[in-house]
């Protein structure tokens, strides 16, 4: 019973702070939420320490050659025939599966169905997607290998404050990017979340990443709870 454990002492759990993705970060405000997050852990008696994953800036990479491939071969069964929309204007098979389609995916989910079908096809799978599973590996190995040290590690969320509504789909690669700090969770199968961290002069949110070992999300919500509290963050009134 998670609810039951929030309100226990924590304090034992050592929390890592991965200093790769501290040096990755470039924009004050976001560092500024992480470095106010690390000071009210330690002003909670929490013990913090430095963790390196040294395979993380290969994460990005990895992750959307395997998110790909994955989506390619799981969409591949929404043909129209047994699962999902089917069109209503077709003629034959070969209109039936290619109108399904085109009216049923979106852009960018035809985007990564494209993606994931040339990283599996023949000649290509060695070199794209057995190669992003190889990193899969070493990004996990890092992990357990932090985890040997601390028991949750603390990070951010994503390289830059939101942006509007749309407002990358123009730019799929700089969209993706968005989510350096947080695809490796994936990549390792860690659990984690995120919480409220403060907000930019502007008043937009930001966030921060916990990440814990395999099945420890007792420990995990325990300290998410704990910072929470500390942070005691409250949105700034909208404006008029």
């Amino acid at each position: 019973n998670y609810v039951e454990e929030l309100d226990k002492d924590c304090r034992s759990l050592r929390i890592g702070v991965a200093a790769d993705w501290i040096a990755a970060l470039s924009d004050p405000e976001i560092r500024g939420a992480l470095e106010n997050s690390v000071r009210a852990l330690d002003r909670g008696g929490f013990s913090i320490s430095e963790v390196q994953l040294p395979h993380d800036y290969l994460s990005i990479a990895a992750y959307y050659l395997v998110a790909t491939a994955e989506a390619s071969s799981n969409l591949a069964r929404y043909d129209g025939i047994r699962y999902g929309h089917r069109s209503d204007s077709t003629t034959n098979v070969e209109s039936l599966y290619r109108k399904t389609r085109n009216e049923g995916f979106g852009e960018e989910v035809k985007r990564r169905i494209m993606l994931g079908t040339f990283a599996l096809s023949s000649g290509y799978y060695d070199a794209y997607y057995r190669k992003a599973s190889q990193v899969r590996r070493l990004v996990r190995d890092d992990f357990m290998g932090a985890f040997q040290g601390v028991d949750i590690i603390l990070g951010p969320v994503t390289p830059t404050p939101p942006f509007k509504l749309g407002e990358k789909l123009e730019d799929p690669l700089e969209m993706y990017l968005s989510d350096v700090f947080t695809v490796s969770a994936n990549l390792a199968g860690l659990p984690g979340l995120s919480l409220p961290a403060g907000f930019t002069r502007s008043g937009l949110p930001i966030g921060v990443q916990l990440l814990a070992r395999p099945f420890a999300e007792t420990s995990l919500f325990q300290v998410a709870h704990f910072l929470e509290g500390e942070l005691a963050v409250q949105a700034p009134p909208l404006p008029i």
